[in-house]
């Protein structure tokens, strides 16, 4: 054995291997939550400027009705194409609507990083209460 170095008993091995593993878990976990840095500002900016009326995330319902949840927009259009419009100011037709000045190049490829995440990300599967009696062989549930 190399002079420094030790053998570690089977008790201290164990140990040293639970402290690796908990601080892998960390990393994992610390990086999950460090999303892209773009990612993270276009989502404070979507929250500050655009969250009152439009849901922003990757569910829930938007406060105004019929303003579209952002993580939609991309069913309606390449959100990419958007980058013109964020760079002229938006001015809409409707007084809900707040009238925005021309944000710049930052802002825009921010923002419109945030919206492309969320394309990418699906709500979670609705939780149907384990009450609720299965239906029938053949039957269709109930719309409304």
């Amino acid at each position: 054995m190399r002079p420094g170095l030790r053998c570690l008993g089977l008790p201290q091995a164990v140990r040293l291997a639970a402290v690796i593993a908990g601080a892998l878990v960390v990393a994992a976990v610390a990086r999950a939550e460090d999303p892209d840095p773009a990612v993270a500002s276009g989502r404070a900016f979507a929250a500050q400027n655009c969250g009152s009326c439009h849901a922003i995330g990757p569910s829930g319902e938007s406060p105004l009705a019929k303003a579209p949840p952002f993580r939609t927009l991309h069913e309606r259009y390449p959100v990419e194409n958007l980058t013109e419009a964020l760079a002229e100011g938006i001015r809409t037709g409707h007084p809900e609507m707040p009238q925005f000045d021309e944000l710049d190049t930052e802002q825009i490829d921010d923002l419109i990083a945030y919206l492309k995440s969320l394309e990418k990300q699906r709500p979670a599967a609705p939780i149907i209460p384990e009450t609720a009696a299965p239906l029938p062989r053949g039957a269709a549930p109930e719309t409304r």
